[in-house]
């Protein structure tokens, strides 16, 4: 695969976008809003000049200028595939895209290759997920199994009958896999030949439980974040904690209201630009949540953490936005702490936030300043107060972990 270096990855920008123009007229309207051509784009400060498209945007512009709303760049004759996701927005898949929008890397960096038979449990009706999978699979010269979604009971004996040695799945459906094998009298992993599994995020403890699936299966877990708009974003490299960006997506964490960049360490929107042609995607803002822990010399994010939740959720207390994910996060770092939530409110021209909590055991002063020590390290606030609840206010287990009660 070749790899783009910083040095000439805004080369590579200007020239795709000065032939995208001619094409798509969003893109080009994009530009003069701006005040800019693509002759204007050296830096990443340039790049952030021009305004970021939500994907609601994507949907309306679609429905006014169907099927693409502005945006293709390409031949209609080039288009392999049209995905459908829920929007419902139209995706285009060039023929000259060989590796599932950038997958392939997962899976050879995950060491999946020729004599490998692959399990895909991803959907192969009108979303990305499965028919990507299936591309980068094929362009590492692997087997696939296109088995889709549903049918666990098939799909494990598929697994033991065909020697499947790499399962892409959710996490729950995996785990459902190996309760049926297992329910079934297979004894794991002597009655298998699985590796490796490609598993679908999820909140909570997600890494912890990946690690206990390792242990106890004697696999090798992968794990990636991408989109249906533009397939891989960023994948996992050993030592690195969170996703090394692809090279070919040009990454900015920035302010949910403004679009503009945020400085490392600080959670915001993961914003894309894609270095692909016929779809040119700029400063397309994913809802995702974020932050940087690493910048290339271009400018551009080189690495994000774990991802924090979604744009939605976030709340602004003096200034900096708040996720729910850092409230859940400060819970699984405390064995001591049950339960929390964080209560926003206004007390004259100021904002506040207090920390409702529950320990499974009595509070100690020591344990209290942890708390204060972690929370300013995940969200970059001191609280104002900590609630201690007793079991007459006691949290429900679906009790929200963040609220705001500055707006009635």
């Amino acid at each position: 695969m070749h790899e783009t270096t910083p040095r000439d990855r805004l080369a590579r920008l200007r020239a795709l976008h000065e032939a995208a123009c001619l094409r798509a007229p969003a893109l080009q309207a994009l530009y003069g809003r701006a005040g800019m051509t693509p002759a204007d784009m050296r830096s990443a400060a340039d790049l952030a000049r021009l305004a970021v498209t939500p994907k609601d945007k994507l949907v309306d512009m679609q429905r006014a200028a169907p099927p693409f709303g502005g945006w293709l760049a390409a031949d209609p004759s080039e288009i392999r595939r049209v995905f459908v996701s829920p929007g419902p927005i139209h995706e285009p898949q060039l023929h000259g895209d060989v590796d599932g929008h950038g997958f392939a890397r997962v899976f050879s960096d995950g060491a999946v290759g020729p004599g490998d038979m692959v399990l895909n449990t991803w959907s192969y009706h009108l979303v990305p997920a499965g028919l990507l999978l299936d591309d980068a699979i094929a362009a590492c010269g692997a087997t696939v199994i296109p088995a889709g979604t549903g049918g666990a009971e098939a799909q494990a004996q598929m697994v033991i009958d065909l020697g499947v040695s790499c399962i892409c799945a959710s996490t729950a459906y995996f785990e459902n896999l190996v309760h049926v094998l297992e329910s079934k009298g297979h004894v794991l992993p002597a009655a298998w030949r699985v590796r490796t599994a490609l598993l679908g995020g999820e909140l909570g403890d997600w890494l912890g439980k990946r690690r206990r699936l390792e242990a106890r299966l004697g696999i090798r877990t992968l794990s990636a974040y991408a989109t249906a708009d533009f397939g891989l974003i960023g994948f996992e490299e050993p030592g690195h904690e969170g996703y090394t960006i692809h090279p070919d997506r040009l990454v900015q964490i920035c302010d949910p209201v403004n679009g503009q960049p945020l400085p490392l360490g600080m959670p915001g929107e993961i914003v894309v630009t894609t270095l692909a042609r016929g779809w040119p995607l700029v400063r397309f803002g994913t809802g995702d949540v974020a932050a940087a822990s690493a910048i290339s010399e271009d400018g551009f994010v080189a690495r994000i953490g774990k991802l924090q939740g979604r744009v939605g959720q976030a709340v602004k207390v003096r200034e900096i936005f708040v996720y729910p994910r850092q409230i859940e996060d400060l819970v699984l770092q405390s064995s001591a702490l049950h339960r929390a939530q964080g209560v926003v409110s206004r007390q004259g021209h100021r904002d506040v936030i207090d920390l409702h909590v529950m320990f499974g055991s009595a509070g100690t002063p020591e344990l209290e300043a942890d708390l204060r020590d972690r929370f300013k390290q995940l969200t970059r606030l001191r609280f104002d107060s900590l609630v201690l609840l007793g079991a007459d206010a006691a949290l429900p287990d679906d009790a929200p972990w963040l609220v705001d009660h500055r707006h009635g």
